[in-house]
Order: C-alpha cells, then sequence, then structure tokens
C-alpha cells in the first residue's frame, strides 16, 4: 500500500528572510568601513576643485612623510612583537589551569577589557602612573634614586607610545591566541612522550608548527592594530605628528597646510592599502590555522 504523501503547499516555496539578519552589519560595515574608504579614495586622489590629480599621492613621497609611515611601522612592529611574545607566555601559563577558574575567568575578563582601553582614558593613566610627576615615576626618583626621564619626557613623544600601546596589545594576544594553544590535544604529548619523545622535542616537532600560523595571525592583527591606532596618540604625544594618524590630523586641521587638505586623503589611502594588506595575509595564515583546528 503506498505510503501518504503531504499535501504540497500551495502558492511556491516561502522566501527565505534569513538574510535580514546581516542587515545591522551590512549597515555598519557600509558606514564605517566602506563609505569612510571611498571618501579616502575620492579626497585623495581629486584636488580642492573636483578635478582628477595625482599630486596628492605623490606627496606620499614626501621625505616628512616617508618618516611618520616609517614610525608607525616600527612601533607597531616592536608592540606587536612584545606584546605576542607576553601574550603566548600568559596563555602558556594559563594553559594547565581550569577554564572556570578563579584566575582563568579573571585574565579573560581583564583581558576583554584591557583590549579595548585606549583614548584619552589610556593616556591619562599613564601620564599618572609615568609620567614626570607620576606616581611610579615619584616613587622610582624619591625611594629608589632612579630617575627614568634623565633624558627627557619621553612619555610625551615616541617612545611614550611604546609602554601605551602594550597595555591593549597583551590583552589583545591572549584573547587571539588562547583558542589556539588551548586546542592543543593532550593526547598529542601523550602519543609522543609513547614513543620516546620529550617534551622539548614535542614542542619543536608538534607544538610550535601546529601553532606558527595561529601565532603568525595574532602577530600581525596585533600590527594593524597598533598601525591604525589614533586616539591614544593624538592624547598623549600631542606635539608634534610623529606617527601617520597624527599626520592626517595635521593635514586636516593645520592652518600651515591650506589647499593641502586632501592630503589627509591620500595619508589614509596609504593606510588603508598597509592595513589591507596585512588584514589579507591574516586571512590566510587564519584560514591554514583552522584546519587543524576543526
Amino acid at each position: 500500500m503506498p505510503e501518504p504523501t503531504a499535501p504540497a503547499r500551495r502558492g511556491g516555496a516561502a522566501p527565505d528572510w534569513s538574510w535580514v539578519g546581516l542587515t545591522p552589519f551590512a549597515i555598519y560595515v557600509l558606514l564605517f568601513l566602506a563609505l569612510p574608504t571611498v571618501i579616502a579614495v575620492a579626497s585623495g586622489l581629486f584636488d580642492g576643485d573636483g578635478a582628477f590629480t595625482f599630486d596628492n599621492l605623490a606627496a606620499l613621497g614626501d621625505p616628512v612623510v616617508l618618516a611618520t609611515f616609517w614610525n608607525s611601522t616600527w612601533v607597531s612592529i616592536l608592540t606587536a612583537v612584545i606584546g605576542s611574545i607576553v601574550g603566548a607566555l600568559v596563555c602558556y601559563a594559563m594553559l594547565g589551569l581550569p577554564e572556570t577558574g578563579i584566575v582563568r575567568t579573571t585574565v579573560d575578563a581583564a583581558s576583554g577589557v584591557l583590549a579595548q582601553f585606549g583614548g584619552v582614558m589610556l593616556a591619562f593613566t599613564m601620564i599618572a602612573a609615568i609620567g614626570t610627576q607620576g606616581v611610579v615615576t615619584r616613587f622610582l626618583r624619591d625611594v629608589l634614586g632612579i630617575d627614568i626621564f634623565a633624558g627627557g619626557a619621553w612619555i610625551y613623544a615616541l617612545p611614550g607610545l611604546i609602554p601605551a600601546y602594550l597595555v591593549f596589545q597583551v590583552p589583545l594576544m591572549i584573547i587571539t591566541f588562547m583558542p589556539a594553544l588551548a586546542a592543543l590535544r593532550p593526547q598529542w604529548a601523550e602519543a609522543h612522550l609513547t614513543l620516546g619523545g620529550t617534551p622539548a622535542n614535542f614542542w619543536r616537532f608538534v607544538g610550535f608548527p601546529v601553532l606558527a600560523p595561529s601565532f603568525l595571525a595574532s602577530l600581525l592583527l596585533l600590527f594593524a592594530n597598533a598601525f591604525s591606532s589614533y586616539a591614544t596618540a593624538a592624547a598623549l604625544a600631542s606635539q608634534g605628528s610623529q606617527i601617520v594618524p597624527l599626520q592626517i590630523r595635521t593635514a586636516l586641521t593645520s592652518e600651515t597646510l591650506l589647499g593641502r587638505e586632501n592630503l589627509a586623503g591620500a595619508l589614509a589611502l596609504g593606510m588603508i592599502v598597509v592595513v589591507a594588506v596585512v588584514m589579507w595575509v591574516y586571512s590566510l595564515i587564519q584560514r591554514r590555522a583552522a584546519r587543524w583546528q576543526a
């Protein structure tokens, strides 16, 4: 006897409305990513009268502009390397702790907060702690006889951005690298030891090669994060335009650059290219890292 079949739906298949859930994110990307990118490209390739020109892009070869790009690059590389190493060591130290323990949860919560801690609040914290009259500075000078500013007030110049950036670089590394480190299966180490290996050889031949893509991906993410940071540098290093974001501010607000406002668009376009390349490489490495994590 044939089985009864369900009656066919009238009016055809129901429309798929699942895409509606992406609408808020699409609007966010359009307003805060796509639109600023278009404005930067347009302002960088056109002059004040709206005529197409390459003069703004040619200004990127100016020695002053190249110096700011170099400053942004080496500060980003240095803070990314230090932040990734320190963050990886913290992740390794927490590897043997229970995920629901007080230490692990406290570090995770603090990392989530500090990774987004920046701008004027971070600059004020740095000044209050290690400024020329900061609490730590005065303790070192008055109690231990150590004057960290004997060579000048470096906290308000380019070197002062390094400890400030590390405040959010290390927590960001902990957030991004901890899942990869936690995904290392204990069975791999047990199998390696059973076959006569040593813990050092396990990390050399198994652990480090497996974690390398995730570590490099996190390192690139930290570089892009530092390279594009503005608010902390603007509040802390208020004098001069040592990095590209501050150079863009100068091009937009300085009275000595009248008629060259579109230079800011060219600088922003240069930053977009650098960050886009870094994030493209990051996506490639992260895709490779996801193979074994799955």
